[in-house]
Order: C-alpha cells, then sequence, then structure tokens
C-alpha cells in the first residue's frame, strides 16, 4: 500500500463550505477550548495526522496545557483532567464519529444534553460532523501535517 499523497485537490467551494460550517458551529457551541478538544479526539479516533497537527498546535495557543492534550486520547481514565461537560463532549465525539452500534446511544446523548442548551448541542454535533469530513478528505487524500497545498 502507498504512503504518498494522492492528487486530488478539495475544491475551493467544497472548502469554503466546510471551513463556514466549522467557523459557525464553533461560534454557537461558544467554548473555543472545548471545539479544539473535540477536533482532537475525533482527529484521533480518524488517525488523520494533518488534523490532529492542526488543531493541537490551535489547543496549545488557545492556553490549553500539553498534560491535558497527551490525555485526551485516554479521557476516560484522565480522572478529574477533563470537567463533566468535556467529558460528555468527548464521549459524543467518539459516538458520532464511530457509530459502532450504528447510532448515537441514548445515555451519551443524555449526557451531553444535561451539560448543553439545545443550540450548543446541535453546535456540538455540527462541529463533530464537520471535523470528521475534514478528517475523511484528508485521511483519503493522505495530507501530511502542515501540508498546505491541498485545496484548489
Amino acid at each position: 500500500m502507498s504512503t504518498g499523497a494522492r492528487e486530488f485537490q478539495v475544491p475551493e467551494q467544497v472548502y469554503l463550505s466546510l471551513a463556514g460550517l466549522g467557523a459557525a458551529a464553533k461560534r454557537g457551541l461558544g467554548d473555543p477550548a472545548l471545539a479544539e478538544l473535540v477536533m482532537v479526539r475525533a482527529s484521533q479516533l480518524n488517525h488523520c495526522a494533518f488534523c490532529l497537527d492542526m488543531h493541537l498546535t490551535a489547543a496549545r495557543k488557545g492556553g490549553e496545557s500539553q498534560e491535558r492534550l497527551d490525555l485526551v486520547a485516554a479521557w476516560e481514565e484522565a480522572g478529574d483532567a477533563f470537567t463533566g461537560r468535556e467529558r460528555a463532549a468527548l464521549a459524543l465525539t467518539e459516538a458520532v464519529t464511530v457509530l459502532t452500534d450504528g447510532f448515537v446511544p441514548d445515555e451519551v446523548y443524555g449526557r451531553a444534553a444535561e451539560h448543553f442548551t439545545e443550540a450548543q448541542l446541535a453546535h456540538l454535533i455540527a462541529a463533530i460532523a464537520v471535523i470528521n469530513s475534514w478528517n475523511r478528505l484528508m485521511v483519503t487524500r493522505r495530507t501530511a501535517p502542515g501540508e498546505t497545498e491541498w485545496h484548489s
């Protein structure tokens, strides 16, 4: 299996649409630090080195500690490193990203609904959907971390 980058470019309209949707979802969520944790976790699950590098960098620039970033992959076992709200968002991120049973379990959705308003929850789900779209584009294309020429 080849590990080199594939030649397709992400079309400008797709890029602009996903970027706009992602920005709207993050604004509506109203918590940039939490949004970055969600982006990191989805990118870990999807093995997207490009997005993982981008969102780890953004999280650090936003003031997130390296210790917490190191623990995102094991958030359930990380004790009090993450708040209940963050844990609910990370659980929802995993459920929406993996869809192991073909749906988001009621327990996971209910826990998130306890921590987010209806509007925030909709924005959180939109943010998760957007990062999954980006992950799938970048993984399919095999975009390397830091690569700058991947869209037209």
